[in-house]
């Protein structure tokens, strides 16, 4: 009886045979296939997050209501504040005390955020920073907690640890019940510009003013929540908040000349606005096409000659937000204008000093405009009355409907594109903040990529939006190559605490922002990602998500398995590097190759235990020959030649190659191939990122064509993020050495 064995059979048997040859005890190991499902890093579904990634039927979070008056101290640059707090308890469990933020804290005698980090002898600095650095006073700051009382005026016990205050409770809280409370305190506020921080003021030395931005300001209730309960981690200055939504009634009461923007809706206009202010603001109202001055430069000119000896307070009242912040001066320009939102108006507004314009009062208030409408085109209806971009020098921050934005023409007007982009760009990622975490309320102390990378991606869109070809900073995949191809000893996986991370903006804003730009383009489709980003971004929008419930829902919403994405680009340092590492062209033989007959030889077997079998040799190979490459491969072999007899119209391909990809990079990705052939013409293939699943080094693919194959091309458009382009082509492409580029260089 004839033994029959097809050569992929023989090949399997020799591979086998070696094996076990050399390795009579096989070495177990752990399960380390890049295709892995993360069962092992996520925590178990339960009834509070599903395995859907979805909030579940069980699914609590804490509301905390707030009440303030706010007095602004301009003249010795003091805050005091009243707040009384009603803290309701969703959760299962009694609380037998409450945790508050008080961020301040940051700047008190303590310095934690200058103690946390190393110190030396810099080799060098600018000149103004060492003159800043080593002859300005250190500012000292802080909350001053004057009173903590129950509803009654009875104190209650309260001990502070650094930048987290501990209020003991006369009893638990029970689960569904409420405590009410208040809080007495006052600090010296910051001039954010020497202090390069958050929130304060900027002095203006030729008029003596201040223009401030107001924020963490006022002690604020920690999260407790299903996954950690008190998120009280320190605040030391990168991990920003962790927020309760709540409802908020904030009396702010500041010189009368003051114009003052803040998180919710104005509730007295007339009061605090000139007869001229207001009419211009209620136009505002109803106005679509262009912003309306509300404060002009020219006016704003005349206040700053003279300061107000009285003082006004504005009310704004504030429904389900994370936090509030305010921007108060004399000195701001005020423009505003409606954009429809989901059939609603939504007002957007800019505050500037002059030292913005003509940059400011051109650009701000329609870049809101802009960012609202498509930010709300990918995730949900923007929900709140409206967003306001506040100018800062030198700064980027988000709260509730408010932001800080830097970006200043130079004293003469004139500005450079730089300056002008930056400025938009960073007006459309502040404004996106209210989308996440103000809304899809992440924890920020925990998880800095959750909002400012989903942040950063959606910016991303935004910008190519706002206008062909926009000069985007981070999100296209070649921007992220460098910071992935650096030293190793300087680069965290996404998933780490931004506390603990060396090249913050790299790791939480720009790597994430890639990474979902190369799923949306290259990996998942926009059609897909799209209905599954927005279903996360709906499922969570005034809720609390953590990782596991973003990357379950990008599953769940498009069927699409990304364990293996998620594993390589946000829990590694992995790097993206396939190449090509060889292209065979294989012609028919009438011999079998000396690989054949060696695994003949070693069965006992002989070329009739194969019959009939058409055998295929390489360019490589000692039996591969000009003439058989030009004969048809009929010609080549009596047993293919009568197999065809009666089948003409089906011929078989000219050329057979095959192609070995490699991957030197960590991280598993589709394989973008576009073959070149003789006749000019190109073909684009992307193999599914699967192929890589039994062999994590090499792969290979066999290529048919009527043509001839003259090169290959890996990632042709750089989408990928492969750090390593010199391995991306067949022919190896001739690099330039250093001194042909200089040649080149100087010739040119």
């Amino acid at each position: 009886m004839k033994i029959n064995f097809t050569l992929s059979s023989l090949f399997l048997l020799a591979f086998t045979f070696v094996f076990a040859q050399e390795n009579t005890t096989p070495q177990g190991h752990k399960n380390n296939n890049k295709f892995k499902q993360l069962y092992e890093e996520f925590a178990t579904p339960n009834r509070y997050r599903t395995a859907s990634g979805a909030p579940g039927v069980d699914y609590y979070q804490q509301q905390v209501d707030y009440k303030m008056d706010i007095i602004l101290d301009d003249a010795n640059t003091k805050l005091y504040g009243t707040e009384e707090i009603t803290y309701t308890n969703n959760s299962p469990d009694a609380l037998p005390y409450l945790w508050v933020q008080l961020d301040q804290n940051i700047r008190n005698e303590n310095d934690m955020e200058g103690a946390k980090n190393p110190s030396s002898a810099p080799k060098f600095q600018r000149v103004e920073r060492f003159v800043d650095n080593y002859t300005q006073e250190k500012f000292v700051g802080g909350f001053n907690i004057q009173e903590v009382k129950d509803s009654e005026g009875r104190p209650l016990k309260h001990t502070i640890n650094k930048t987290m205050m501990r209020v003991d409770l006369p009893s638990p809280i029970p689960s569904g019940g409420q405590f009410t409370f208040s809080i007495k305190w006052w600090y010296k506020v910051n001039n954010h510009v020497t202090d390069r921080a958050r929130s304060g003021y900027e002095y203006f030395e030729e008029d003596d003013n201040r223009a401030y931005v107001i924020a963490q300001f006022f002690p604020r209730l920690a999260v407790y929540n299903d996954v950690e309960g008190w998120q009280n981690y320190q605040f030391w200055g990168n991990g920003e908040f962790a927020l309760n939504f709540g409802n908020y009634e904030v009396n702010i009461t500041v010189p009368e000349d003051h114009v003052m923007e803040a998180t919710g809706t104005l509730q007295n206009p007339k009061e605090v606005l000139s007869r001229t202010e207001y009419q211009r603001y209620k136009k505002a109202l109803n106005t679509f096409d262009a912003p309306v001055m509300i404060v002009t430069q020219e006016e704003v000119i005349e206040k700053e000659k003279t300061k107000a000896t009285k003082n006004k307070t504005w009310k704004f009242v504030a429904e389900n937000v994370r936090d509030f912040g305010f921007a108060t001066s004399r000195r701001f320009i005020w423009d505003m204008m409606s954009v429809k939102v989901g059939g609603k108006n939504v007002i957007a507004a800019s505050l500037y000093p002059k030292e913005g314009n003509p940059l400011w009062e051109e650009y701000s208030t329609i870049v809101v405009a802009h960012t609202l409408d498509v930010y709300s085109k990918y995730t949900f209806d923007y929900p709140y009355p409206k967003a306001v971009s506040v100018h800062a020098k030198n700064q980027g921050m988000e709260y509730p409907m408010i932001c800080w934005n830097y970006g200043r023409p130079n004293e003469d007007g004139t500005y450079s594109d730089r300056v002008k982009y930056g400025m938009i760009s960073v007006i459309i990622h502040e404004v996106g903040h209210n989308y996440f975490p103000m809304i899809v309320n992440s924890d920020e102390r925990q998880w800095g990529w959750m909002d400012e990378g989903l942040d950063t991606f959606m910016q991303y869109l935004t910008e190519q939006e706002f206008q062909d070809d926009y000069p985007s900073r981070r999100g296209a995949p070649s921007k992220i190559v460098r910071y992935m191809s650096g030293d190793q000893e300087f680069i965290s996986p996404i998933m780490s605490n931004p506390e603990n991370v060396i090249q913050l903006g790299p790791n939480a804003y720009g790597k994430p922002a890639t990474a979902l730009n190369i799923l949306r383009e290259t990996i998942m489709g926009k059609e897909l990602f799209d209905f599954a980003f927005k279903t996360y971004a709906q499922r969570w929008m005034f809720k609390h998500p953590t990782p596991e419930d973003f990357f379950r829902t990008m599953e769940d919403a498009s069927a699409v398995d990304l364990d293996w994405f998620w594993r390589g680009w946000f829990y590694s340092t992995d790097v993206v590097d396939i190449g090509v590492k060889s292209v065979k062209r294989y012609v028919v033989s009438p011999d079998p190759s000396a690989e054949v007959s060696e695994i003949l030889e070693r069965y006992n077997m002989t070329v009739e235990d194969l019959s009939p079998s058409v055998f295929m040799v390489a360019d490589d190979s000692e039996l591969y020959s000009e003439e058989l490459a030009a004969k048809p491969a009929e010609d080549n072999s009596e047993i293919l030649k009568t197999a065809l007899e009666g089948n003409e119209g089906n011929p078989l391909p000219k050329y057979f190659y095959e192609v070995e990809f490699e991957k030197p990079g960590g991280i598993v990705m589709p394989i973008i191939a576009e073959y070149t052939y003789a006749d000019g013409t190109k073909e684009r293939v992307k193999y599914p990122v699967q192929l890589w699943r039994k062999n994590d080094a090499s792969v290979t693919k066999l290529i048919t064509s009527d043509k001839e194959l003259i090169g290959v091309t890996i990632d042709p458009d750089e989408e990928t993020a492969d750090i390593d382009l010199s391995n991306n082509a067949w022919p190896k492409e001739e690099e330039a050495t250093d001194f042909d580029q200089f040649k080149a260089k100087v010739q040119g």
